[in-house]
Order: structure tokens, then C-alpha cells, then sequence
């Protein structure tokens, strides 16, 4: 037999964003305890809202299975003394699984006799298994949290009801002082509180009070109302999805409307028209077929179709004053030169220990030339670069930026191109940002690249200083971005950056500027490690394999392109028939050649068969050629050594008695081996 289970969170309205993925925990934290406690079940299924998530157990066995459980003992001779009676560990073990001595069995393991129990478990009721529902919900997390009253709960808001329903029974329990039920609510203002009498109805109950509970459906029926608007009115209305998802869990009963705002705006920028509207409107804008933005503007509301007409009026009066507001603020900032911006960045403290934006400018500046001059940039480029970086970040001193920060430096080219700079110079202050996530955009521009990687690596390594280093559970300053930010980028470049020597040049320049908290060689050594851990993040999200990923990252080659080319190519080659005995070979010569000591020049004169000449020819050709190879053609090439590693293997004994033969023959297999491991760390890959 089974029946359904519903467990609904009523809360205070919460933070749109967070909804989604904290009904996501809370399914798979319901999937998970369903599982520990070995109860059966179809499926489980979801709804949200801005003021509940709930999950539905569908068809979930009324009680637990019987099992079999079989527990080991003490062996024979530690369970009974030599007159045959119980021993105290005998007794101890009995009374532990709540039998009599006498029930005892034992049974012969690899030759040894051991007490075995065997017992039939009944599998508990369902219905007294639920209860434990109060620690799910308890012990769910949130990026943002609160208390309230006089409890000890932090949770996203309050809670204020709950439904633990299994069939028609309420499962009991209590959360601050609220207590289980089966009355749920509806919408704040067109709906009231109803009875759910069984979680079939869950949905139907909901819908009646006016909540579409079925996250999903809310968002079809949005979508559904814009094509509707679109089709009567002849309009294009591009679906943002963030916007989408966001505004989907702003509402519970969603009724789409139009309005309309002065042509004369939109004689602004368009991304300040678009910021206005969705980052803080939460509007989706009106294009034409050409993707030009036309005066109206789309809005759902968390209600029904009455009085559509005096909601949309009021929307469009707050949107005018939005407008109004940035049309002077643009107005505004048009008075403003680049220079009189820039002066302005001296009185702004980019952090108290850190200095102000001037100051880190300044030294923004100088890793960008340093960066420029290892990539043989021209010298006109590095006027761009010189440029960019003693301006990139006027714009925010001005009014537009203060009042939507989302739109600094886009902003910041619209005025430097008004302005006359250099359209490169330009673009790179609105690249620079880039990428703004983990997955985001990167720049396109070499300018625009370069500053970006200059700037993120002053800023980790300046943060690193003052020793503000990110902790396992906090990272205020997105150093972790900053540092993913720089190898995504220079990956995309394809750039050949000797990227420690520059950074070893940060730290210098940090440290002639005062940071100096923290050793110059600890910062270094802590910057490199933070950095070749999102390099290894990011082969990671590759499918690379961790071996392989540790064998080519401790090489302490810091080429970003190559070393990932590197990883890709040993990954894609990992299940070829000459993959395994090949690095088998290259790692038998390199733990060798670690007992190679002092400096000795290979001498052919001292070779006592053909194989170790033949060795020697081969790593004399493979020394030729290697610094024209390609990665796949070095690879290759190690991949050819494999038959003469193997056969002098077989025909010479290394650790020779006679020490200078030894020596000689070490010093040949760790000349060969100073190749394969600026190649990779091969030994650390598994091949067993």
C-alpha cells in the first residue's frame, strides 16, 4: 500500500532569486532521506512560489520493507572460556543486538569460527518515520539568512505555516512555535486559506486561492501572455531568461500587461534604457524588427486581469521618473571631460589597505606594459594600453554609473568614445570587467583582453599582500573570479604568457607601493597556488581526469594554452593501446633518474651494448628537435621511445657496480627524463 506525502514551507516573501534552487535542496534532501531510510517511492515533484516550497512524494510505501540483518561477532575462541561458557565480549555482543547468549550461532570464515546472528527485522511504520521531516526543513541552508523573534532558527524568512500531509494524516511536528497542519494559503491579497484534504489536491486547492504553484506552468503562462501581446500588437519582445526565471518567482497568479514611456527617451543609450527596465523595473522591452528598442515596455503582475489599465498607468509613472532621472544624470555627465573625471578617482579608496583607484591604476599600468612587452605588442598598441589603463575606470565617478553600477563601463566607452578616444582604448574599458561569472562573457579585443588580466592579476595579487585571502567559505572580494577570470582569458588568446614571471614582477610592484604584509615569496608562492587551482577547475570541467590534471599542472610550466592543450591530449589518449605502456616506460625512467646526482656529461665512450647507444641517439635527436615539436608531436615522439627505453631497460643494469658506468647511465636517463617532465609529471598518472 502507499499513498502521497506533501510537505509545503509557508514563508514571508522571499528573495526571488534563491527560490529555485532552495526548492531544488529541499527535494533532494527529501529524495535522500527517503533513500537512507529505505522507503519506496515513484517520484517526487516540486512547486514554488514566493512564499512556499513544497515538495509531493507520490506514491511512498506506507511502511519500510522487512529485511534480513546479519551481524559478526567475536571469533569462537574470545566467545567462550575453555569450559564452554559465554565470555564477557559473547554476552556484551548479545545483549547489543537484544538476543539471548543461547540464540547464538557461529559460523567458519577463512578457516576461523565467528559468532553470526541472524535476525528478521519489521520495517517501521512511514507514519512514524515522517516526524523526522522537522530536520529537513531545519537543517536546509541559504546564501542569505535571518532570525526573528526570540528563535534560535536562522532560515531564509519566517515561517509561517507548514503542511505535513501523508494521505489524509498530518504528520506532527513544530518549527517556531508553528505547527503542522493541512491548511495552506492562498494569494496575499485575492485568495484565503483553505483546507488541502489530500496532496492530489495540492495544486487544485492553490489555483482555487489564486496560486499557480507549479513553478513551470507560471512560467508557460507568461510566455503564452507575451506571444499574445505580440501577435495583437504586431510587437517583438525578446525573453530574457534570467529576467524570466526572476520575475516568474517574483509572482503567484501572473497576468502580463503593456505601457508605454516618451519617445524623447529614447534619444538615451539604449543600455540605460534596457538597466532601467529590467535590472530595476524587472520590464522586458519592446524591439522592432530591426532590434531597435520602441517606446513601450512589458510587466507581469502577481494578480488578475481587473483594473489592468490603472496598473499599467502606474507602472509607466514610475518608469518616467526612472527615465527622468537617468535623461539628467546623462545630461550631466556630458559636462564632465575624461581628465576631471580621472582626478576625481584620487579621492576614492579602492580599499583602505590597498590605496585608492589612482593608486591602483598605477599599478595596473605597469603589469599591462609588462604583459604587452612579453606578447611583442607593437609600440602604438602600447600607447592604447598605456591610455586605457590610466583612464579605465573614470566613469565611475559619473552620475549614470552611480545610479545603476550595472552600467559601468559600458558607459564608461559611450563617454570616452563621445570624447574622442581611440575606439580600442574605448572598448577596453568595457572589456575589462570581463568575464563578470564563472561562465561569462570574455573580451574580444587584445586591449581590452590585456587590461582585464592586468587588472585582475593586481588585483589578486594586492589582496594577497595585505594578507585578504580568500577563506573555504567566504570570498568578499571574488578573488576566485578574478583568478578563473585571467586563465579563461588568456586560454581563449591563445597568449604564450610566462605568466609566474609576471606575476613574480605583481609582487615586486605591490611591494614597492607598501603592500607588504605578507613575505614577497609567500604571497608569490600563495598566488601560484591560487591560480593553478582555477587552472585545474577549469580542466576539471573539461572531463579531464584528476591524474592527469595533477601530472600536468605540478609541472611548474605556467603557460596557460599549452599546459591545457597538454591535459586534453594525454585525456583523449588515455584508452589507446599504446597509451599504458608508453607512460609506463617514461615514468620507469623518470623515478629512476631521481637517483642521478651531481652534474656528469654522458659519455658514449663508457656504453657496454647497443641498446644504451641506441637510447642515446634517440634522446640526442628528440634534444634536436624539441623545440620545433608541437604538443602532439612531442608526445609522439615519447611514444616512439618506447622501444628503446624498453630494450636497454632490458639489456642494461642500471645501478652498475662500477660507480662511473652508473653514473654515466643515470646521467642518460635523467637528461631523457628532464623532457618528459617539462611534458607532464608522468609518473602520476594512473595506468593500472
Amino acid at each position: 500500500m502507499s499513498k502521497d506525502f506533501l510537505l509545503e514551507i509557508g514563508l514571508e516573501e522571499m528573495p526571488a532569486k534563491y527560490i529555485t534552487a532552495s526548492v531544488r535542496q529541499l527535494q533532494e534532501r527529501v529524495e535522500k532521506w527517503l533513500v537512507e531510510n529505505d522507503l519506496e517511492y515513484t517520484a517526487t515533484e516540486v512547486y514554488s512560489s514566493p512564499r512556499r516550497l513544497s515538495v509531493i512524494v507520490k506514491d511512498l510505501a506506507e511502511k519500510q520493507a522487512d529485511r534480513v540483518e546479519e551481524s559478526k561477532g567475536p571469533a569462537k575462541k574470545i566467545a567462550k572460556d575453555a569450559a564452554g561458557n559465554w565470555s564477557k565480549a559473547a554476552q556484551g555482543f548479545a545483549r547489543g543486538q537484544g538476543v539471548d547468549p543461547e540464540t547464538l550461532e557461529f559460523r567458519e570464515i577463512n578457516g576461523v569460527e565467528y559468532i553470526y546472528l541472524t535476525k528478521e527485522v519489521q520495517g517501521a511504520a512511514t507514519v512514524d518515520l515522517l516526524p523526522q521531516m522537522r530536520q529537513i526543513v531545519t537543517s536546509m541552508t541559504f546564501p542569505v539568512s535571518m532570525h526573528w523573534s526570540a528563535y534560535d532558527l536562522k532560515y531564509i524568512r519566517p515561517i509561517k505555516w507548514l503542511i505535513a500531509l501523508f494521505g489524509n494524516t498530518v504528520i506532527p511536528f513544530e518549527i517556531t512555535n508553528v505547527t503542522t497542519g493541512n491548511e495552506t494559503r492562498g494569494h496575499r491579497f485575492l485568495g484565503n486559506s483553505a483546507t488541502v484534504s489530500a496532496p492530489a489536491d495540492y495544486e487544485e486547492t492553490l489555483l482555487s486561492q489564486f496560486v499557480v504553484a507549479d513553478a513551470s506552468k507560471r512560467k508557460a503562462a507568461i510566455l503564452t501572455q507575451i506571444e499574445e501581446i505580440e501577435a495583437v500588437e504586431n510587437w517583438k519582445i525578446p525573453v530574457d531568461e534570467d529576467l524570466l526565471e526572476e520575475v516568474n518567482n517574483l509572482v503567484e497568479y501572473p497576468t502580463v500587461l503593456h505601457g508605454t514611456f516618451d519617445e524623447t527617451y529614447l534619444e538615451l543609450p539604449e543600455e540605460v534604457l534596457v538597466t532601467t527596465m529590467k535590472e530595476h523595473q524587472r520590464y522586458f522591452p519592446v524591439v522592432d524588427d530591426a532590434s531597435k528598442l520602441r517606446p513601450y515596455f512589458i510587466t507581469v503582475r502577481n494578480g488578475n486581469h481587473e483594473n489592468l489599465e490603472t496598473v499599467a498607468k502606474g507602472n509607466e509613472k514610475v518608469l518616467r521618473a526612472r527615465l527622468s532621472d537617468a535623461d539628467f544624470f546623462y545630461q550631466e555627465d556630458l559636462k564632465i571631460t575624461i581628465d576631471e573625471a580621472v582626478a576625481k578617482l584620487n579621492n576614492i579608496v579602492f580599499h583602505e589597505k590597498l590605496g585608492t583607484l589612482t593608486e591602483k591604476m598605477v599599478r595596473v599600468k605597469k603589469v599591462a606594459l609588462i604583459i604587452a612587452e612579453q606578447l611583442q605588442m607593437t609600440e602604438a598598441q602600447k600607447a592604447k594600453i598605456a591610455r586605457a589603463a590610466d583612464i579605465y575606470k573614470f566613469d565611475l565617478v559619473t552620475n549614470l554609473v552611480g545610479e545603476f553600477p550595472e552600467l559601468q563601463g559600458i558607459m564608461g566607452e559611450k563617454y570616452a568614445l563621445l570624447q574622442g578616444e581611440d575606439a580600442e582604448v574605448a572598448t577596453a574599458i568595457r572589456e575589462h570587467y570581463m568575464p563578470t561569472s564563472a561562465d561569462g562573457e570574455l573580451p574580444q579585443s587584445d586591449i581590452g583582453a590585456l587590461l582585464a588580466v592586468a587588472d585582475k592579476l593586481e588585483t589578486l595579487t594586492g589582496f594577497f599582500c595585505v594578507n585578504i585571502v580568500p577563506t573555504g567559505s567566504a570570498d568578499p572580494f571574488s578573488l576566485r573570479r578574478s583568478a578563473l577570470g585571467i586563465m579563461r582569458i588568456i586560454q581563449a588568446k591563445n597568449w604564450d604568457i610566462q605568466l609566474l614571471s609576471v606575476l613574480a614582477d605583481t609582487v615586486e610592484i605591490e611591494r614597492a607601493e607598501g603592500l607588504n604584509t605578507l613575505p614577497s615569496e609567500e604571497v608569490f608562492e600563495q598566488v601560484e597556488l591560487f591560480l593553478q587551482n582555477r587552472l585545474r577547475a577549469i580542466l576539471s570541467d573539461q572531463q579531464i581526469r584528476h591524474d592527469i590534471i595533477d601530472a600536468v599542472v605540478s609541472t611548474g610550466s605556467n603557460v596557460v594554452p599549452e599546459l591545457i592543450e597538454r591535459a586534453e591530449l594525454l585525456n583523449k589518449n588515455r584508452d589507446a593501446e599504446w597509451f599504458r605502456p608508453t607512460m609506463e616506460a617514461l615514468a620507469r625512467v623518470i623515478n629512476i633518474s631521481k637517483k642521478h646526482q651531481g652534474d656528469i656529461t654522458v659519455n658514449p665512450g663508457l656504453f657496454e651494448n647497443e641498446s644504451e647507444q641506441q637510447l642515446f641517439d634517440a634522446v640526442q635527436k628528440l634534444k634536436h628537435d624539441y623545440p620545433t615539436l608541437i604538443i602532439v608531436d612531442r608526445l609522439r615522439a615519447f611514444a616512439a621511445l618506447r622501444t628503446a627505453i624498453d630494450a636497454y631497460f632490458e639489456n642494461t643494469l642500471v645501478m652498475s657496480d662500477d660507480e662511473v658506468v652508473r653514473n654515466n647511465r643515470l646521467a642518460l636517463l635523467f637528461e631523457l627524463a628532464s623532457f618528459i617532465k617539462e611534458f607532464a609529471q608522468i609518473e602520476e598518472i594512473n595506468v593500472k
